[in-house]
């Protein structure tokens, strides 16, 4: 586990010059891999690589990178762990290949070596990001895992491709200008994240999970796109499709086997190693196998509130006390919250409003007190239904999708009419909106309840209910409307129920642009690596072959989960409504983060950076002091959005829309 970064500049470079900028580009990510640095260039070809070393597996200068080829064709700089490397070591080994090591990097030189680099990547099992630079045809590979665990950013600037673990390596080169993409500040409003492949800055990318891209030295024709190697929607396609047709004990004696060998492949560490335990269904199940498969305790981590509200430790003590594992908790008070925030923007390089940041981060720096390697329950909501809105959002649809869209519109805009009696139309779209309009005065349930009712389809529904500010373009000053990545860009082939294609969205959104971002910045933070089984590939491969009823049984998500679970703790200890891993912010917002968010949203400090419209922004703050209803997410987003502006170490260009090519304001160091 470690941090890359790079740069590939077609036409050659000085290698002082160049081995100076790539320290710069490496020293800045040094919290990824602090135990080693290597940097490697060839000047005439105009690549650079860089390398962080968090050392996991082959502790000795045999697995320093940028490594080498046996065969001196390929160069790579490695972020990741590929699991099934033991495998395939052996196999290559039958194939002649010599090794000098113990890394996984040197079996995934071999493996280019051998087979080539998409039938070596399609054999990996793992989480991964990398930069191969084939010395032969002097061709730069960047290459991103399926599910999107290891992120791996890029950009042109000037003349020269730029790319790293994080957006801060980028921002070390020199040739580095960061201009803020207004859209990209608007779709971050709308999810609380910069969906995939966008980022806060205009021309630089996310590579997408599962798919690789190939830079040579000639750009006469169009710009290099990102290839799939591996694709989730053919996943879910071929799944729903082709569904299992087995007996509820036959899936889930087979999806116990399964999961039970992923957790097995990632315990593999030559350091100390636990995991995250929070108490519920995905990470009790995660470390019973653990348990079930290790001759020691497990060594396990949570974190609590003293809000009982938000408070999951003492199911997690219960849980630990059972299995018998090596537990330790620490409560998080709003000091705690305090004194993480300021750490937030350098932490994300660009806004990210995911709540659970504050207690995740807090979490990995307990959890790498103690261990290097931590296993990770995340993933089981997306994969098995587990989302309160799998189920509320395809109710919904299912009781005004049949409605006409024409008509539909109609109905929003009379509910819009002052005449209209709006309360006794909202109480007519039944308890199901109503949970989804959640504690809001009379005119936000109408006005969402009537773009409910507008939506043009399932998926669009499920979008507008996972969104926070629904009108983002009306605050941010030069954004457009233009609506944000569909996945894929292309229906399905297959059409699923409602349930599964809003799990699909999630799969590829969600969750590698929110859960994993949050997952991977958290623990790489502080130096702790974490895994994931239930991304291990095979399993995500199952889960969709499964129909739902193994998932959403009795208005109840991830079924074959609890059933799995059923084996190994008792179902009193874990039968609770789903909580999630978030702060009270809430009423923390109203209490002890009040002053801090205040200075923030101040309306003359809105208003000076020029970015958002302040009048919507003190809006919806007022109302939320107010208490008549809460808007803590779409404030919180704001609050990071604010945060990360004035918090930039380096000075950063935005536009404001109407001069010729926008008035530039610099934004140096604290605004």
């Amino acid at each position: 586990m470690c941090g890359i970064a790079g740069y590939f500049e077609p036409g050659g470079f000085r290698e002082e010059m160049a081995l100076d900028i790539l320290a710069a580009m490496t020293a800045v990510i040094r919290h990824r891999g602090p135990d080693d640095s290597g940097l490697w260039c060839d000047p005439e070809a105009g690549i650079g690589l860089g390398h962080q070393r968090l050392s996991i597996l082959d502790l000795s200068p045999l697995g320093q990178q940028p490594m080498k080829s046996a065969c001196g064709r390929y160069v790579v700089s490695f972020n990741g762990e590929i699991y099934n490397f033991g495998a395939l070591r052996h196999e290559l080994a039958t194939l002649g290949h010599r090794f000098v090591g113990r890394s996984d990097t040197e079996v995934l030189l071999a493996a280019v070596s051998q087979w080539g680099l998409r039938a070596a990547v399609e054999r990996f099992n793992g989480m991964f990001a990398f930069a191969l630079w084939d010395r032969e045809r002097r061709t730069m590979h960047l290459v991103r895992d399926r599910a999107g665990e290891k992120p791996l950013y890029y950009g042109w600037m000037d003349r020269a491709l730029l790319f790293g673990s994080e957006l801060k390596a980028l921002r070390a080169h020199p040739a580095f200008r960061p201009v803020i993409d207004p859209n990209a500040v608007a779709l971050f409003l709308q999810h609380g994240y910069v969906p995939t492949p966008y980022t806060i800055y205009r021309g630089v990318y996310k590579l997408p999970p599962g798919t690789s891209l190939t830079v040579t030295g000639d750009r006469s024709g169009p710009p290099a796109a990102p290839v799939a190697y591996w694709s989730a929607r053919e996943v879910a396609e071929r799944g729903t499709r082709a569904p299992l047709n087995c007996t509820d004990g036959e899936a889930i004696a087979q999806f116990d086997s399964l999961l039970r060998d992923a957790v097995k492949l990632r315990m593999e560490a030559d350091v100390p190693l636990g995991a995250f335990l929070s108490g519920g269904i995905d990470s009790s199940t995660i470390v019973a196998l653990m348990q079930a498969q290790s001759t020691r305790p497990v060594k396990t981590f949570t974190i609590g509130f003293r809000e009982g509200s938000h408070d999951e430790a003492r199911y997690a003590s219960a849980v630990a006390h059972h299995l018998g594992t090596e537990h330790t908790e620490l409560y998080v008070t709003p000091a705690d919250a305090l004194a993480v925030i300021p750490r937030l923007p350098t932490l994300y390089d660009e806004p990210f409003a995911d709540v659970s940041q504050i207690p995740t981060f807090l979490l990995s720096e307990l959890t790498r007190r103690h261990v290097t390697v931590s296993l990770s329950g995340d993933a089981g909501d997306e994969l098995f239904g587990g989302y309160p809105f799998h189920r509320i959002g395809p109710a919904i649809w299912r009781a005004i999708g049949w409605i006409p869209r024409g008509v539909r519109r109609g109905l929003a805009a009379g509910l819009m009419l002052p005449s209209v009696h709006q309360g006794a139309l909202v109480r007519g779209l039944g308890p199901v909106a109503r949970r989804v309009t959640g504690k809001r005065n009379l005119r936000e349930r109408v006005r969402q309840a009537a773009e409910i009712l507008a939506v043009p389809s399932g998926a669009a529904l499920h979008r507008y209910l996972m969104s926070y500010w629904k009108a983002p373009a009306a605050v941010v000053l030069g954004a457009d409307n233009s609506p944000g990545p569909t996945p894929n860009g292309k229906p399905w082939v297959v059409r699923p129920d409602h349930e599964h294609e809003a799990m699909y969205l999630d799969l590829v959104g969600y969750l590698p642009d929110d859960i994993l971002v949050k997952v991977d910045r958290a623990s790489m933070g502080v130096s702790l690596e974490a895994r994931i089984p239930l991304l291990d590939h095979r399993v995500i491969e199952f889960a969709w072959q499964l129909p739902l009823r193994f998932k959403i049984r009795n208005r109840t998500g991830k079924w074959i989960l609890r059933q799995v679970l059923d084996r190994y703790v008792p179902r009193a200890l874990v039968d609770r409504p789903k909580q999630g891993f978030g702060m009270p912010v809430a009423a923390w917002l109203r209490g002890p983060l009040r002053d801090w968010a205040d200075a923030l949203l101040d309306e003359r400090r809105l208003r000076g950076a020029g970015v958002l419209d302040p009048r919507p922004v003190r809006r919806k703050w007022t109302e939320h002091l107010s208490g008549q209803t809460s808007w803590d997410y779409d404030v919180w987003c704001v609050l990071m959005f604010q945060a990360w502006f004035e918090a930039n170490q380096r000075s950063t260009e935005w536009r404001p829309p109407g001069s010729p090519r926008g008035r530039v304001v610099t934004v140096a160091r604290g605004g």
